[in-house]
């Protein structure tokens, strides 16, 4: 086909959709059957629904193939798990007796079975379940999911394309179960998993798939010689089969690297490659490996991941160069639209000049149309399109709100004083010992306390002027005092005042921040149901008053023992909010830092003695590929010691993390300079003590006892265990007691059993190392 051709056929698509709804009408069926006010039959009605909704959509916006099998109760590995027959033993009864509830105990546990591990995609704010494997692992193929999508938009007169997580990804994002050998690797299982994919390749195309998408992310990170002979001898099985569709392998989050040419050469018809984040590399590669003769370009030229209108006329000389490379080139976003909010044209509350900045999933789907358009009949088709967003784009780069001469002028006074404590830790840990004087394997909690109905009910009275500010106050004072009440009857031995004022832990400073702009409705999903509205990073940042200074000192009023300051770090802004893409990232965190910094020293100076300044994505925020590394790590734990370095020798520095892989960070984790980390520990079985053990981290650290992602009620004897398991790797005196995280998203009864458990659990094990 002629570049001309490839132009005229070119197409619009996407690889996946928000699956929530306009109200997040999933979550409220899902929770609603949950505590049993909805039936299963009422559950797959609004799941039907949103996914007709969806695609009806995307039609009307004039997308030619819609995605299929992107929609998920809970989570699509999870999903992937269950299509493949990878139920953990310890779930398999549950499953067999009823596959929907087997199905939620596996993502949230049961009070005799954990639920899977849960960590990060990639580098966004999205979780997965974790595929638990191991030698005797035995795959069954069960597409009864992927086929009634697949039924459901065709009945409804659409082009569907199904889409999988590949079976490379999907064993490469596995771990062994438990029992297993730590070093087993679950790759060696692919010969035994690539049938299965055949079989639900033949159910797809025998049900009416002309094309199913394979997604292959984990091959943009650094994969070795046997990775890429894996993914080389896997597609090579599934593209030589002759009942399949045709088979679309699509990368994203990065440049693909050494895996496109394993992929330019395996049997399949096409290739869809992200050319936002890593477009230069990926358009070097393509034309280093002779292009795609033959075969299908899907180009991810639209940022999937952020919220800023696309550069329409870049996209396109994107698209044009691609032309030639392939025998067709379709036109698509960088990656799923899960990552961003639904649309955009429902925030009341933003400027309209300000809003024609944005562009969520629905505006997205328009770009990616527009451009298809373009690329297809030339830009004279989209004239008035193209001058819109070039009108657009200038009126965000002249604003006055992304540029702030004062801010910039204090960020380039920053020296390297700025980001380093006055004294050694050994000496800061002396010093903090005298003052706090706290027990041996203190404990604590991470910082938020349930969010109650009540809470979200007032601050609903609030915004709806039904309540004024004072009567809101009070019920934030009396929800505090009853917190203090609680941990100091249960024996806690550092408190936190409940942050029972807080929306969202990177909202609430955003909203106090100039520069960020907040949404009513731009609601993402993290993980399961829990949703989260990211504010917007739009431009130069300061703090105009202090923003946690008065409930935290009104909280230390209401108690001897010493109450935690509770702050989002500069690193953990960024990543959970939609960053700003015209400046580099360390120069943003930076504002971020100096901001928080004015905070903390606030904070120290009220008479707070115990600060903690969470860091969850420090390791959800670190490049795919290695080399990428250093960079980003040096500025982030700049950033982070920036935010805390001013502080006196006896004020300790706490910091957390949280559902991430810490063994690729834990000299950064080092770097950072806190005394005290509390992480995520409960679900991987103390591994984090392990990684900081070997490294030789030599300060206090907490790694959790209770895993707060799971309505289970954890036993002491259960607690206990772990925490032994944490002494072997880190000496009783710098081992603090503490759940994995935030307390926010459970109820109050399971709170309150978890939290008395874990207090136990201490005492116990205290008493048994004095008698030792």
């Amino acid at each position: 086909m002629t570049a001309k051709s490839a132009a005229a056929a070119a197409r619009a698509t996407v690889y996946g959709y928000p699956r929530q709804g306009q109200g997040r009408e999933l979550k409220k069926a899902i929770e609603g059957y949950w505590k049993g006010r909805v039936d299963a039959d009422a559950l797959r009605a609004t799941a039907t629904e949103l996914r007709r909704t969806n695609w009806r959509q995307l039609a009307e916006a004039g997308i030619h193939e819609v995605p299929t099998g992107d929609f998920s109760y809970y989570d699509h590995v999870l999903d992937t798990s269950v299509m493949v027959g990878a139920i953990p033993e310890r779930h398999r009864a549950a499953v067999e007796a009823d596959a929907q509830d087997g199905y939620f105990a596996m993502a949230r546990g049961t009070q005799d079975a954990a639920p899977l591990e849960m960590t990060k995609w990639f580098d966004t704010n999205y979780h997965y379940l974790v595929p638990e494997l191991g030698p005797d692992t035995v795959f069954t193929a069960d597409s009864t999911q992927q086929v009634t999508a697949l039924v459901q938009a065709l009945a409804l007169g659409l082009t569907a394309r199904p889409v999988l997580v590949g079976p490379v990804t999907y064993l490469l994002l596995a771990k062994p179960a438990p029992g297993v050998a730590a070093d087993f690797d679950p790759l060696t299982l692919l010969d035994r998993l690539l049938p299965v994919y055949a079989q639900v390749l033949t159910d797809l195309r025998t049900t009416g798939a002309e094309w199913v998408q394979l997604d292959e992310p984990a091959l943009v990170q650094d994969r070795t010689p046997a990775e890429l002979n894996a993914a080389a001898r896997a597609y090579r099985d599934l593209g030589g089969r002759t009942d399949r569709p045709k088979l679309l392998v699509a990368s994203y989050f990065d440049r693909l690297g050494d895996a496109l040419p394993v992929l330019a050469k395996a049997p399949v018809e096409g290739l869809a490659l992200d050319f936002t984040e890593a477009a230069a590399a990926n358009l070097d590669a393509l034309a280093a490996v002779g292009g795609l003769p033959g075969k299908r370009l899907v180009a991810g030229v639209v940022n999937g991941r952020n919220i800023w209108v696309n550069d329409l006329e870049k996209a396109l000389a994107t698209l044009g160069t691609l032309l030639g490379l392939a025998d067709r080139v379709d036109v698509a976003a960088s990656c799923s639209l899960l990552h961003v909010p639904l649309d955009a044209t429902a925030e009341r509350d933003i400027e309209p000049q300000i809003l024609r900045w944005l562009a969520f999933a629905r505006q997205k789907t328009a770009e990616i149309v527009t451009l298809a358009k373009g690329l297809g009949g030339g830009t004279d088709t989209i004239a008035a399109e193209l001058a819109a967003n070039r009108a657009d784009l200038a009126s965000r780069a002249g604003s006055a709100l992304t540029h702030d001469p004062a801010v910039r002028a204090r960020t380039a006074a920053v020296t390297a004083t700025d980001g380093r404590r006055s004294q050694p830790y050994p000496e800061r840990a002396a010093a903090q010992r005298a003052h706090l004087r706290l027990p041996l394997l203190p404990t604590t909690t991470i910082g938020s306390f349930p969010q109650t109905t009540e809470l979200r009910t007032a601050r609903a009275d609030l915004r709806a002027g039904r309540i004024d500010s004072a009567g809101y106050e009070e019920r934030i004072r009396a929800e505090i005092g009853e917190v203090i009440s609680f941990q100091e009857k249960t024996g806690l031995d550092v408190l936190v005042h409940g942050e029972a004022e807080r929306n969202d832990m990177v909202q609430y400073f955003a909203e106090q921040l100039t520069g960020y702009l907040a949404t009513q409705h731009g609601w993402v999903q993290s993980y399961g149901t829990r949703y989260v509205r990211p504010p917007i990073l739009a431009g130069d940042i300061s703090r105009p008053e202090a923003m946690t200074v008065r409930w935290t000192t009104y909280a230390q009023s209401l108690t001897a023992k010493p109450v935690k300051g509770m702050l989002t770090g500069p690193v953990t802004m960024l990543a959970w909010s939609f960053v700003r893409d015209d400046q580099p990232l360390a120069d943003t965190a930076r504002q971020v830092a100096l901001a928080l910094r004015d905070e903390v020293n606030d904070l120290e100076a009220a008479g707070t003695s115990v600060i903690q300044v969470d860091e969850p994505a420090l390791r959800e925020t670190l490049p795919l590929r290695a080399c990428d590394h250093p960079e980003y790590l040096a500025w982030a734990t700049e950033a982070f010691r920036l935010t805390t370095a001013g502080v006196r020798p006896d004020t300790q520095i706490h910091t957390h993390m949280c559902y991430a892989e810490f063994g690729d960070i834990v000299q950064a984790i080092d770097d950072l300079d806190a005394d005290v980390i509390s992480l995520e520990a409960a679900r991987s079985h103390m591994q984090v003590a392990r990684e900081l053990a070997g490294h030789g981290y030599p300060r206090e650290a907490g790694p959790g006892v209770y895993d707060i992602h799971s309505p289970r009620v954890p036993g002491a004897d259960e607690a206990a265990a772990l925490l032994r398991t944490g002494l072997e790797a880190i000496p009783a005196e710098r081992l603090w007691v503490n759940p994995d995280c935030g307390l926010k998203t459970r109820a109050w009864p399971e709170t309150r059993a978890s939290l008395e458990n874990l207090v136990t659990a201490a005492r116990t094990v205290r008493t048994e190392l004095s008698a030792s």
